[in-house]
């Protein structure tokens, strides 16, 4: 999309510094595609494991395949930041990203459910490198898509704005993952089948993969053609810094060593936060499976319907953190850390609660209390962060930030070799696991320091 025209720079330029109020119409534009970006994402968490499951995959193999999510995210990620910071062109800074990721991203979301169509055979190894390949650009172009989003709020929203802003984002989120994860059962229950012949994927998944592709495409192009960028002079202007600053590049490893102490300290607590949303990823369905339909077996009635239970408990954690992002979007800022670690709290509390619950209802609840820290794991941790920034290489630095919810779930993964066998390979188990995590990562909410900008680089 274009930069802002004339008429609405001249209204703005008034303000000698500081990020102008922006109307809810353009928080609307700015949020709005997270919509349709987290269908893809989840489907991914809540239907991924059902998959290689159901294409025969070794459950005590899941780890390896959820590995390549966090890893593409790792390299895209801060790369996108890094570039789109300098990229400032007719189509704007973070858009030129999104308008190019976008397609691509709904045509490589349909790979993944189809990868048992293709007759490779129920368990082989054909059939495991595709459905690999397609999680990993599925991963890689939603990735692409995701970042402007984030960054855009860090160039455009003030401080003022930011829990409204962010929240909003938040309940498009949480939106987007109650159609997606619904979508499944609802098939089920107007008739489509919800099993399949070995090896196959049920089509009521496929369909669910085919509807989320469209919307985050539509989604998507809402936000390009709706929200219009500052052009650098203005974008210097409001964030306090010299428009010279805007062409300098920074390598990603120096803007590491002068970054604020919130990015550490942060991470730190991520860390624990994104191990457990990981084991909650692989493990639930198996633990539904076990605990609630008492089966193991992947090909079972049973076991299909824990995997659309756990899409519908998706849809009810969303639909919590929904009601909870109203909640903490009329908070004042001073009380931030407090609602992460309780958010955080809450979580783990869901999480303990789950593997050991044998009734449908108490996993409900359960994941109600989830629902509240998923909303906490994917809003605070950017709030805090990015009221520590300064203007500068913001969206490299998000980028970067960004390695801090990854990582942990590539150490989960690789974990998760050792732990799965440790437990007698029960999946419960993981989920206890996964609920401990989510309790020492509130503790360490204690240390995180808000506000200490970005240092000087030499």
């Amino acid at each position: 999309m274009i930069f802002m025209d004339q008429k609405e720079k001249k209204e703005r330029v008034n303000l000698d510094a500081g990020l102008p109020d922006l109307s809810k119409r353009v928080i609307f534009a700015i949020t709005f595609g997270f919509l349709g970006i987290n269908m893809g994402f989840s489907l991914q968490s809540s239907q991924m494991s059902r998959i290689f499951q159901s294409i025969g995959a070794n459950p005590n193999s899941l780890g390896f395949f959820f590995i390549f999510p966090p890893l593409m995210g790792m390299i895209v990620q801060p790369l996108v930041g890094k570039y789109s910071d300098r990229t400032w062109n007719r189509f704007g800074r973070r858009m030129p990203y999104l308008l190019f990721g976008a397609p691509i991203a709904a045509i490589v979301l349909l790979m993944l459910p189809f990868s048992g169509s293709l007759g490779f055979g129920y368990g082989s190894m054909a059939a495991m490198i595709f459905a690999a390949f397609a999680v990993c650009f599925m991963d890689l172009f939603s990735n692409i898509c995701m970042q402007p989003f984030r960054m855009i709020m860090g160039d455009m929203v003030n401080d003022k704005q930011k829990n409204y802003a962010w929240s909003l984002q938040q309940i498009f989120f949480n939106a987007g993952g109650i159609l997606a994860s619904l979508l499944p059962f609802l098939f089920t229950a107007f008739g489509m089948h919800n099993t399949a012949k070995k090896g196959v994927v049920p089509n009521t998944v496929i369909w669910a993969y085919i509807i989320a592709a469209a919307i985050l495409f539509i989604t998507s192009m809402w936000t390009v053609f709706n929200v219009h960028e500052y052009d650098p002079e203005t974008y210097a202007k409001y964030h306090g810094i010299k428009e010279t600053k805007n062409a300098q590049s920074a390598s990603l490893w120096e803007l590491l060593k002068t970054a604020p102490k919130a990015f550490w300290q942060i991470c730190l607590v991520q860390f624990f936060s994104w191990i457990g949303v990981m084991y909650v990823w692989t493990y639930t369905t198996g633990t539904l499976a076990r605990n609630v339909w008492h089966t193991s077996n992947p090909t079972s009635a049973g076991f299909q319907a824990a995997g659309n239970w756990y899409g519908v408990l998706t849809a009810i954690l969303s639909i919590a953190g929904i009601c909870w992002g109203f909640l903490y979007g009329k908070t004042k800022s001073s009380s931030r850390k407090q609602w992460y670690a309780l958010g955080l709290c809450l979580g783990g509390i869901g999480l303990v609660a789950v593997s050991f619950a044998t009734s449908k209802w108490l996993t409900v609840a359960a994941f109600i209390l989830f629902g509240i820290s998923y909303f906490t794991i994917h809003t605070l941790p950017f709030t805090l962060f990015t009221s520590s920034l300064n203007g500068q290489n913001e969206g490299a630095y998000i980028g970067l930030f960004n390695i801090g919810i990854c990582l942990p779930q590539i150490v989960a993964s690789l974990l998760s070799f050792v732990l799965f066998p440790l437990t007698g390979k029960s999946q419960p188990t993981m989920m206890l696991i996964a609920g401990v995590s989510l309790l020492l990562a509130a503790l360490c909410v204690r240390g995180i320091q808000e506000g200490v900008s970005v240092k000087k680089a030499a």
